[in-house]
């Protein structure tokens, strides 16, 4: 039996047993050692990831709060010094929003000579797109020429080089444009950056670049260009774009984009950045949100040097099938060994405590990010134990119906029974008539063993047919189990859910409880 403590807690019972609760606090202390061991074993820049894309769900923030955060991280002394979150920044408006970028390039066009001395490449796909006349007309840079020339031939006209003996008119390429096909561009371009600079502050040119299209010649040319523009210029057009783009894209797409390039100490600033509109009087409407738990520590734990606890913290939480993995890497078998002896003691001393309140009291004597990170830590225990546990559905019905959960149950897969009908529950009251049907089955499946063994009168033979019958029957069992669909009472009886869909849903369901009765205490306590 598994003790999930989702009966409503009695404040005014007798504390009785006070030793186990503090066994169980005990233990989850020790117990938080071990994974924290394995979840820095191999670094701590996927628990890190963990961690940036819980920040990313949270979604009490406005615009102008979005924008305030990233803007003063930004400006932040640690990013003046290092650009790398500029980068990804600009790299990310670039790709979403290049015609914002485009807006300060046609303000600052005449700060692109650089971009085009001596550089043939970037001239060729810049201005070398000029129409053949089928209708398409000049495009980019090709167009911005061929207009600027037109309009001001009394000072450029000669400046244009043809690959022919015999150069072209302006009336003439007037009446036939495609001509211009015939223009020398590298060394007309050439020209233009030596000896006609009116061309680069230009209309003409400043048009053609102001839908953004030309940052994608040359992307990092353009970051470093505008991270020039932000921190030595303190340009106000770019800050203007940027400020533009923080307030209208979403909250979780800047987080998963730009926190995971911070170094630690930075991801710390954003963290105390962040606590700044975390409501401190908030009262999180879903606790089974992956990030309710989060805020609730931001609202009221305001100094982040580390951050350690936090990764331990959301490892457990939101991680619980990764952090099983760890735990059972085959590199890891000592510590196995230790946190499941750690498990068991925990589950065993749960069954001596029927009062959440006992529990509850011990966390209230902690702060409160210690007092969360035991809830997670045990919300983990109830994971691992109904992993490791739970393998078939008369475990899960046993399970359920210990901790008084109502539920329907349904085998969507008929012909995998050897009577050849489907298995139906109705609610944990139909436990009686499931079991005998389930004792049908198994007497089936080992007549249908027996034969199999008489087929083959070799020992051998018949040895390895008695395990291929063992092994084949196991086969369908499990699959049975994964097909069964289970309807809960915790949500309602809302969603089917498979059975390795249920250690995550209990264990999660567990720590909502658990998080309400612990918050609705600290409230009274305020």
């Amino acid at each position: 039996m598994i003790q999930f403590f989702l009966s409503k807690p009695n404040w005014e019972a007798d504390d009785g047993d006070s030793d186990s609760p503090k066994l169980i606090i005990s233990l989850l202390n020790r117990l938080e050692s071990f994974l924290w061991s394995l979840i820095i074993s191999g670094g701590r820049s996927e628990a890190r990831l963990w961690l940036c894309n819980t920040i990313s769900t949270i979604n009490s923030l406005s615009p102008e709060q979005q924008r305030d955060i990233f803007v003063n991280l930004l400006r932040s002394k640690q990013q003046l010094q290092n650009h790398d979150l500029a980068s990804q920044l600009l790299q990310m408006l670039f790709q979403k929003s290049p015609h914002k970028a485009g807006r300060v390039l046609a303000k600052k066009s005449y700060k692109l000579v650089k971009f085009f001395e001596g550089n043939p490449t970037r001239i060729m796909q810049w201005f070398s797109n000029f129409s053949d006349g089928s209708g398409l007309g000049h495009q980019k840079g090709a167009k911005a020429l061929s207009q600027f020339a037109f309009v001001n031939r009394d000072i450029c006209w000669e400046e244009l080089e043809w690959k022919g003996k015999h150069g072209q008119s302006p009336a003439m390429v007037a009446t036939k444009p495609h001509y211009f096909l015939d223009l020398d561009v590298q060394r007309t371009v050439e020209n233009f950056l030596d000896n006609v600079p009116e061309f680069w502050s230009s209309n003409e040119f400043a048009e053609s670049v102001r839908d953004g299209e030309i940052l994608f010649i040359d992307n990092k040319f353009f970051i470093d260009f505008f991270v020039d523009l932000m921190y030595k210029e303190d340009s106000r057009d770019v800050w203007e774009v940027i400020n533009e783009f923080l307030m209208e894209e979403s909250f979780s797409s800047l987080s998963q984009h730009l926190l995971i390039i911070l170094e630690e100490r930075d991801l710390c600033s954003f963290l105390k950045l962040l606590c700044k509109y975390i409501n401190a009087s908030m009262e999180p409407k879903d606790f089974g949100s992956s990030s309710s738990w989060l805020e609730i520590i931001l609202s009221r734990h305001r100094d982040y040097d580390s951050i350690d606890q936090l990764l331990l913290l959301n490892a457990v939480i939101n991680q619980r099938r990764q952090l099983l993995g760890f735990v059972h890497d085959d590199e890891y078998q000592e510590e196995q060994a230790k946190i499941k002896d750690i498990v068991l003691q925990i589950c065993t001393t749960s069954l001596k405590v029927n009062n959440l309140a006992l529990i509850v009291k011990e966390c209230l004597k902690l702060d409160t990010i210690e007092a969360m990170k035991l809830m997670g830590l045990h919300s983990w225990v109830i994971y691992y134990r109904l992993s490791e546990e739970c393998q078939t559905p008369a475990h899960w019905e046993s399970i359920l119906m210990s901790n008084r959960i109502q539920f329907q149950k349904s085998d969507k897969y008929a012909l995998l029974h050897y009577d050849g009908l489907s298995e139906e529950s109705g609610s944990d009251l139909d436990a009686r008539s499931s079991t005998r049907s389930r004792h049908r089955k198994k007497k089936k499946s080992k007549k249908k063993r027996k034969r199999k063994r008489n087929y083959d009168d070799d020992d051998d033979g018949s040895f390895d047919n008695e395990l291929l019958g063992f092994d084949t029957f196991n086969g369908r069992q499990s699959l049975q189990s994964r097909a069964v669909s289970w309807l809960l009472s915790i949500d309602g009886f809302s969603a089917k859910w498979t059975s390795a869909d249920l250690p995550d849903l209990l264990s999660s369901h567990c720590l909502s409880i658990w998080m309400k009765c612990l918050f609705d205490k600290w409230n009274n306590v305020a």
